[in-house]
């Protein structure tokens, strides 16, 4: 597969020389360097052809782009015949990974592409096991190592979890916003370069190599097909460089988070409120206010709009099941007044909250 990349980390742009800052840590190049050791030949043409000077593997604090990432691992694959660049006890040779994909692309939704390609994985290699979990609402995507990797081994499973990350967000023309990541080794030199590669908190020497994100999107539908797959395959280096601007989830969870910071304050308006703004949103979802804005608006939705929504749902959700006075379900929905609460209520409605009361549980 002209393949799947895990370690540059530029924004979404054409990767040139020029035009991409230099973050990826040196150390990747240098397990690419092993694997032409290993197979007693020689890297320097690799590394020619992505202009990097053979004496900066010796600097632990170099720095490469993303361009030329993509440059030297695509020469190494070629020249190695091997897209796993030596982390395993055999080679996966030219399109390895892109049968795999072939495998995944006709899923109805990306839970069963994801579990595909971790089972399938399986018939590529037995050195590592790809394992996809669900517990409270937080899919799971766990490495399990069966030999000893060696000096390879962080290369190795930061790679992976990079290659399936970005293959996802492709499946489903979606940013996929992690949770958590953590792996099972320490933290390296360069570990300040782990929030750019995975843009969420990191933890070293975790019990295991895994990354976390909100169940939800394994419900999406695939979005691409046969001759998008074809296409990709020729440019695919590039895959996990791609910050998707599109959260096909976030208006689910911006309506999510809404809900839990009402119910989470006990109903008291007064400390409820701050975690309603927009930038308080933003931070707990890992953008900028701006951005949020204009996402929304992507998603035919605004700020005001669903937080109206929840309130509303608030609202007549305690109208319903409670015997709460109008003044304290006007508190608990976020209103800062009985008054202002009954003209937004009429407004949602058509009727007042005393009246929607009566009709409820006349109806019930």
């Amino acid at each position: 597969m002209e393949s799947l990349n895990p370690c540059a980390s530029s924004p979404a742009q054409p990767l040139t020389a020029a035009h991409t800052p230099a973050v990826t840590p040196i150390a990747f190049v240098r397990a690419i360097a092993r694997a032409y050791e290993q197979r007693k030949l020689s890297p320097h043409r690799a590394l020619a052809q992505a202009q990097i000077a053979p004496q900066l593997l010796d600097d632990d604090h170099a720095r490469i782009t993303a361009w030329q990432m993509e440059q030297v691992s695509a020469a190494a694959m070629q020249e190695l015949d091997d897209e796993a660049l030596g982390w395993f006890s055999r080679r996966l040779p030219w399109g390895s990974y892109g049968m795999l994909a072939r495998a995944s692309i006709s899923a109805p939704h990306l839970g069963v592409a994801l579990a595909r390609w971790c089972r399938h994985h399986g018939l590529l290699t037995e050195d590592i096991a790809l394992h996809l979990s669900s517990q409270a609402a937080t899919t799971t995507l766990s490495i399990t190592e069966a030999r000893d990797l060696g000096p390879l081994r962080e290369f190795c499973l930061v790679s992976m979890l990079r290659n399936v990350l970005g293959l996802s967000c492709w499946l489903v023309d979606s940013r996929i916003p992690l949770q958590s990541a953590q792996f099972a080794f320490a933290a390296p030199t360069h570990a300040q370069a782990y929030g750019v590669l995975f843009r969420t908190p990191v933890t070293f020497s975790a019990a295991q190599t895994a990354i976390t994100f909100d169940d939800r999107y394994l419900t999406l539908p695939l979005r691409r097909d046969e001759a998008a797959l074809r296409q990709m395959l020729q440019h695919a280096l590039p895959l996990t460089v791609l910050q998707y601007r599109r959260d096909r989830l976030l208006v689910q969870r911006v309506r999510q988070l809404l809900g839990t910071a009402q119910a989470g304050q006990g109903g008291h308006a007064a400390t409820a409120l701050p975690l309603h703004s927009a930038e308080t949103l933003a931070h707990l979802l890992h953008v900028s206010p701006r951005t949020l804005h204009r996402q929304l608006k992507e998603e035919g939705a605004t700020l005001q709009g669903l937080k109206d929504e929840v309130r509303q749902s608030r609202a007549k959700d305690l109208l319903h099941r409670t015997d709460r006075p109008i003044k304290q379900v006007a508190e608990a929905a976020g209103f800062v007044n009985e008054k202002s609460f009954i003209r937004a209520f009429r407004g949602w409605t058509g009727h007042s909250p005393a009246e929607f009361r009566r009709q409820a549980r006349a109806a019930a």
